[in-house]
C-alpha cells in the first residue's frame, strides 16, 4: 500500500498509519511504517546511503491515523521536548457502542502497564507503578447503532484511551482485549488519531495536521460525512 503523506517539509513528515502498520520494528517481523517512510525519502530525494528518521510519538498498531516523524535530529529532539512538556494537541476520535454516562467529561485515572499481557489497567488511586491518565472527551456524532466521540488525549499512557473509555462503560469498537465483544473485519480497532497541532520546532508557525478515517469502512466515512456538513 502506498504511503499517505499528510505533511512533509525539510524537518518532518507525517503519515496517515492504516490499522495495520506498525510504527516501529517488533518480534513480528514486519515492515514498521518507519521504514517505509525512510524508503520513500531515499527514492524521491534519491538519497545515497542511510536516510535519517526519528519516531517522534506512537501509535498502537490497530490504531489508526497522524504518525509524525523527524527528518533532523535538531526537530527530533524539539518535538521530543515539545511531546514531554505537553506542548502537542492530540485529538483523537473513537467509535463506542455504548453512549458514554455524560456528553462531555474529564476521565482521570492512575494507569497500572501489565507487561506481560500487554495491557493497562484504570484504577481509582495511586498504586506502586502507576502514573496518571488523563483525557477529555465529547461526544460529537451518533448512527443508528454508534456513537462517535472526540478525545483530547492530555496525557500519553500505555493504551489510554481504549482503557479509560472501557473503564467507563464504553470499550472502543473491535477492541476485544478491553472488552468490546466482536473484532472489527479488518482486525484494527475504531479508535483514529484524527489531530495533531503544534509549534514547529524550527520555523515556530503553528501547524495542523488532521487524518482522513479509513477508507473501506462506510461507519467512518458516515461520520466524517455528517460532521462536514
Amino acid at each position: 500500500m502506498e504511503l499517505e503523506i499528510l505533511y512533509e517539509d525539510n524537518h518532518l513528515i507525517a503519515v496517515n498509519k492504516t490499522g495495520s502498520d506498525l510504527v516501529q520494528g517488533d518480534e513480528t517481523g514486519d515492515e514498521p511504517l518507519s521504514d517505509k517512510v525512510k524508503s520513500y525519502l531515499k527514492q524521491k530525494y534519491n538519497k545515497p546511503g542511510d536516510v535519517f528518521l526519528g519516531v517522534v510519538h506512537r501509535l498502537d498498531r490497530p490504531v489508526s491515523g497522524v504518525v509524525l516523524f523527524a527528518r533532523t535530529s535538531k526537530a527530533l529532539s524539539r518535538m521530543n521536548k515539545m511531546f514531554q512538556e505537553k506542548e502537542v494537541k492530540k485529538i483523537y476520535w473513537a467509535v463506542v457502542k455504548e453512549i458514554p454516562p455524560e456528553d462531555q467529561g474529564e476521565l482521570r485515572h492512575f494507569m497500572l502497564k501489565d507487561s506481560k499481557k500487554n495491557k493497562s489497567y484504570a484504577l481509582p488511586k495511586k498504586r506502586p507503578g502507576s502514573k496518571e491518565g488523563v483525557l477529555h472527551y465529547r461526544l460529537i456524532s451518533s448512527s443508528a447503532n454508534y456513537h462517535l466521540l472526540e478525545v483530547d488525549l492530555k496525557t500519553g499512557r500505555h493504551h489510554q484511551i481504549r482503557c479509560q473509555l472501557a473503564k467507563i462503560g464504553c470499550p472502543i469498537k473491535g477492541d476485544l482485549k478491553y472488552g468490546f465483544p466482536r473484532s472489527n473485519p479488518n482486525g484494527g480497532i475504531s479508535l483514529h488519531a484524527r489531530r495533531i497541532e503544534f509549534l514547529h520546532p524550527v520555523k515556530k508557525e503553528p501547524v495542523v495536521i488532521e487524518a482522513p478515517v479509513p477508507r473501506n469502512d462506510n461507519l467512518w466515512e458516515e461520520f466524517e460525512n455528517v460532521l462536514k456538513k
